[in-house]
């Protein structure tokens, strides 16, 4: 079995998420530590955390994947985007330890025109410190699609990440379907040679989550456009292939389709369909 859920806000605390999450139909969910945009974190209520706790345990709720703002630049350019971004960095895994045993995911950065080889230590640099705080959480890192200067457009890049960082039992990747298609990779035509590749690069036992998400544009396009599960380049039954891997089983697979409520519950319940049985 996989674990099924989207993205919800975490503006009104864990349990309504919870909540919400069982509604939908989903067994687990996404959220954003704070404003996808950035800005100050609301605080943890700790009373909320606790029955949230006991909730997600008697509703079976599976590992949580959260998300850092997308304004989270470790590899910025400019100097202050930097240090805003480590300061989130930091605040956000002192956060996590309140519900522990969960992923953390966040977009390795954008160079910004100072290339890839002078971006990689600068975020290998900012993980490293993170890490000594992620004692109960393990990191992310998410592949890209490659658009502008994104870092992480290919499995070799996240693995130079990797490699820099001093203490990485903690450090895995979450596999974006549509970020990967776009990337280059041919998840409708060879989706086994994709894993293969994966494994010999980075290691499948990093592999530690998935965003299933359709896209709207061909395979090597770099234009990270998310559709909705079959309406889109790689199709339902390639995705249908995907949820079904035995080595993608007992995972935290997350919907990022351009849905409402009524869309992901719908979506939802197509995928506990296709995984029947598994």
């Amino acid at each position: 079995m996989i674990y099924i859920g989207n993205h919800l806000s975490a503006s009104k605390g864990f349990l309504a998420m919870g909540k919400q999450c069982v509604k939908l139909g989903g067994n687990t969910f996404a959220f954003f530590t704070r404003n996808p945009r950035g800005g100050k974190a609301k605080d943890i209520d700790e009373n909320d955390v606790e029955k949230f706790l006991a909730f997600k345990e008697e509703n079976g709720i599976g590992p949580l994947v959260a998300h850092a703002p997308y304004t989270m630049n470790l590899c910025a350019a400019k100097e202050d985007i930097r240090r805003f971004s480590k300061e989130m960095l930091l605040d956000d895994m002192k956060r996590m330890e309140y519900v522990p045993g969960n992923y953390y995911n966040f977009h390795p950065g954008s160079h910004v025109g100072q290339g890839a080889d002078a971006a990689i230590p600068v975020i290998a640099e900012a993980l490293n410190e993170a890490l000594s705080l992620a004692k109960n959480t393990t990191v992310l890192l998410e592949t890209m699609a490659g658009k502008g200067s994104e870092v992480g457009r290919d499995f070799e890049e996240l693995r130079r990440i990797i490699d820099l960082v001093e203490d990485s039992k903690n450090l895995g990747v979450c596999f974006d379907t549509c970020h990967t298609w776009d990337g280059g990779y041919d998840i409708v035509g060879d989706f086994d040679h994709v894993l293969k590749e994966f494994d010999e690069i980075i290691g499948l036992d990093r592999l530690k989550a998935v965003h299933l998400n359709d896209s709207m544009n061909p395979r090597e396009s770099h234009k990270d456009r998310h559709q909705k599960l079959g309406q889109g380049e790689i199709g339902e039954e390639a995705l249908k292939y995907v949820v079904n891997h035995p080595l993608l089983q007992g995972k935290p697979f997350i919907l990022e389709t351009p849905n409402e409520d009524d869309g992901y519950v719908k979506e939802i319940a197509l995928i506990k369909e296709w995984n029947k049985g598994q």
